[in-house]
């Protein structure tokens, strides 16, 4: 019994059955249309958006029996043997497999015959970055001067490693990664003709594996349909990718709104039986706080088919925006940060733990139900400003904080010249006089959040404000305090009666500038 997978039965045959990339297939419409065609094309993009599939199509377009057409019959000879990947003058080559210059000339030295059956003699290189330099040198010369009945289709999905002299003689289209949105309706139009049963959020889930890829999205659904035993369901479909339910993705949302840390072990240590991927149970988590992130910003935000709208809303309710926003950045570090803890469970659970253990002290929205660890001064957060005690104490902090932080050169520079205005959860509001704005650069920016990060635990954003009155910066508070003891110096040395003497015996006069105190 013969079986032909779904990605090879449903590869586009025509430039109208293409999904996606319409940008580039305009642009070949148009040259076709027009008779303006060149003679070299390079197609780039990931893998399974559709190159060498366009390259197909383009030299369909070009042999068709009909004539050189956007539109080619499908049905003619010529078209025919292309999709069967039999017709003669379309030379297919996989340039992983013959990277060696002698294979590029064997296959250069016939591109001087005419072609044997078609219009045009086509070569489809696929990963043409593959090729040595010598074979590069051997095509580049033809790419310079093509007989008028050839044509070059390069692809590849890495065009950095191209030669400049090659780019500069092809017309290069770069292929997107497909939306989620486009590869979910593709399936279901796909399953829909198949007979097939499914549902929304089971293709949603596959959309999402897929990574972009519409090839990659169609292999995991034949999985799929296997799996399901020609079911594609969600169910089916977090079985196979090894995702957890959408409820317990939910309940830790729950869980976390209400900053109950016993409970939330709990909830996360409940999930072991189902033996979850982690970091995805964290893209997972992150999503959903996306969508809930979405629904208090945009009052119309309508939710999709994995999370229901009523969910999105309560949760939308019960957690404030500056959560969503510390709990969404906790989740992406923490998945980045998995690999280096000692198991990946107690990777996410302590990832769940900083959620919640790092939370501004006051904020509103609910109260911390574990007893916090006792403060101390240089860990201690930042109050959030609003209150004059808290501005008050702010320089004195900044300056402890800073002392702290694991910086040097240019970066401890800007730090010490900045005062704090005040902090509220991942957000710190520095002050900078007009006359050290010089200091800021994106590097310095950079090394002074990630340390910042380190200090508190959690993700730091900076925001700058312009400052006048930055008096208070450690910088300027060391200046005071060295001229303080500079003054104290010179008053004792003014003081000590040997000076006086050599005053009054000789006459002598002080340079108060060469006074320095002794360390």
């Amino acid at each position: 019994m013969s079986y032909t997978a779904l990605a090879r039965k449903w590869r586009p045959k025509k430039f109208s059955e293409l999904i996606g990339q319409e940008h580039v297939r305009r642009a070949l419409v148009n040259a076709l249309d027009t008779g303006r065609v060149h003679h070299a094309f390079l197609f780039t993009g990931t893998r399974g958006v559709g190159k060498t599939t366009i390259a197909r199509i383009f030299a369909k377009c070009l042999n068709c029996e009909k004539g050189v057409t956007a539109e080619p019959c499908g049905v003619c000879a010529a078209c025919r043997e292309i999709d069967a990947g039999r017709f003669v003058d379309l030379i297919e080559v996989d340039a992983a497999s013959r990277t060696k210059v002698d294979d590029t000339r064997e296959l250069l030295d016939n591109v001087q015959y005419t072609p044997a059956r078609g219009r045009f003699k086509v070569y489809l290189i696929d990963e043409v970055h593959m090729l040595s330099a010598h074979s590069f040198n051997a095509l580049l010369k033809t790419l310079e001067e093509p007989p008028p009945h050839v044509k070059f289709l390069l692809a590849t999905t890495d065009p950095q490693k191209l030669p400049m002299t090659v780019l500069s003689r092809c017309l290069q289209f770069n292929l997107k990664r497909l939306p989620v949105s486009e590869i979910a309706q593709h399936l279901h139009a796909i399953l829909e003709q198949e007979g097939i049963a499914h549902d929304a959020a089971g293709l949603k889930l596959i959309a999402l594996a897929g990574d972009g890829s519409m090839r990659d999205a169609l292999s995991l659904l034949d999985q799929l349909i296997a799996f399901g035993g020609g079911k594609a369901g969600e169910a089916e479909a977090r079985a196979m990718l090894g995702s957890v339910a959408r409820d317990h993705v939910v309940r830790l949302a729950e869980l976390l709104a209400s900053l109950d840390a016993a409970e939330l072990l709990k909830g996360a240590q409940a999930l072991e039986p189902f033996a979850p991927d982690y970091a995805q149970l964290l893209d997972e988590l992150a999503g959903l706080l996306v969508r809930v992130g979405l629904r208090q910003a945009v009052s119309d935000y309508e939710a999709d088919e994995i999370f229901a709208p009523e969910v999105i809303e309560r949760l939308a309710r019960a957690l404030t925006p500056e959560d969503v926003q510390l709990f969404y950045q906790t989740a992406i570090t923490g998945k980045r940060d998995l690999p280096l803890a000692p198991d990946p469970r107690t990777g996410f659970e302590m990832t769940l733990l900083r959620m919640v253990a790092f939370r501004p002290a006051g904020a509103p929205g609910g109260t911390r139900t574990t007893a916090p660890a006792a403060p101390r001064a240089a860990t201690s957060p930042v109050p959030a400003p609003g209150s004059g005690e808290a501005l008050a104490q702010a320089p004195t902090q900044w300056a402890a904080i800073v002392n702290t932080l694991e910086l040097s050169g240019a970066a401890r520079q800007l730090a010490n010249h900045c005062t704090l205005i005040g902090r509220n959860g991942g957000v710190v509001r520095l002050g900078l006089a007009p006359q050290n704005q010089q200091l800021r650069t994106p590097a310095q920016e950079e090394k002074l959040a990630q340390a910042l990060a380190r200090h508190f635990g959690a993700p730091v954003r900076l925001e700058f404000q312009m400052n006048a009155a930055a008096g208070d910066s450690p910088a300027l508070a060391a200046q005071r305090a060295s001229q303080q003891e500079l003054s104290v110096a010179r008053r004792a040395f003014e003081a000590d009666p040997n000076v006086q003497g050599l005053r009054e015996r000789f006459g002598a006069t002080v340079l108060p500038d060469t006074v320095r105190p002794v360390k």
